[in-house]
């Protein structure tokens, strides 16, 4: 193995090094789009954490904040939930 290697001519390794910057900046790429399709990048998510109780612990404007997060929250999962029902059905 080691021939084959000292038969390729010098500077070989700069392409090698190349090659595998390439796939990783594309497999780079990929995830981040994966991640922005997903909703990975809400910043709100956050507040999903709180529930009615935490009331007395937070400003009222955070409270507030934090229940329109969490009803918002609790309506894609039913969408997520009823599109995955309509899968279900369809694939059977």
């Amino acid at each position: 193995m080691a021939d084959f290697f000292n038969s390729f001519e010098d500077g070989w390794t700069i392409y090698l090094w190349l090659i595998a910057g390439a796939g990783i900046v594309i497999v780079a790429i990929y995830w981040v789009r994966w991640a922005a399709h997903n909703d990975q990048f809400d910043e709100d998510i956050k507040y999903v954490v709180f529930d009615e109780s935490d009331q007395d612990k937070m400003a009222p404007e955070e409270f507030e904040k934090a229940m329109k997060v969490n009803k918002h929250q609790e309506e894609l999962r039913q969408d997520y939930l009823e599109k995955e029902e309509e899968r279900k059905k369809q694939a059977s």
